[in-house]
């Protein structure tokens, strides 16, 4: 099974954003964690992160073409990009939607995310657990659709 990460804008700052919301991890600490979890589960993982919206809307139609699940945190796109949502519709893949922080417990305009009723499921509030957590969702979801 091949799975897209896909993280969007500021996400190749972690580490320097406030740790009390974002934590200590980089974004190439937390891949290098998800890789060798995929590795355990069996996954093929590709790792991708824009600040673009453009960038990362080709990346999803990419997905829709090479893979089998997509794990996603568009971050500040999240609650108000439509293209980037439109771009989700188009999937027949599952989607999980992650964020490291509790968007629920933040600023109001961060409460809603255009993603969610698109997704599979949605992850937030676990740091970079989220992603590993995101990751044993689409094993799941691997062996649900074998049963079938």
């Amino acid at each position: 099974m091949k799975i897209f990460v896909i993280n969007g804008p500021n996400l190749d700052m972690l580490g320097k954003r406030p740790e009390n919301i974002y934590g200590k991890q980089t974004l190439e600490e937390i891949n290098k964690e998800l890789s060798e979890r995929a590795d355990e589960l069996g996954f093929q993982i590709n790792f991708h992160q824009s600040n673009h919206e453009g960038e990362l809307i080709e990346i999803i139609h990419k997905a829709h073409y090479e893979a089998d699940g997509i794990i996603v945190n568009l971050a500040a796109y999240t609650h108000y990009s439509i293209a980037l949502r439109d771009a989700v519709e188009i999937l027949s893949i599952p989607v999980v939607e992650v964020h490291l922080s509790n968007i629920y417990s933040r600023e109001k305009f961060r409460h809603k995310s255009l993603i969610s009723p698109l997704a599979y499921g949605v992850i937030c509030g676990f740091g970079p657990l989220g992603y590993k957590l995101a990751l044993e969702v689409l094993k799941e979801f691997q062996q649900k659709i074998k049963l079938f």
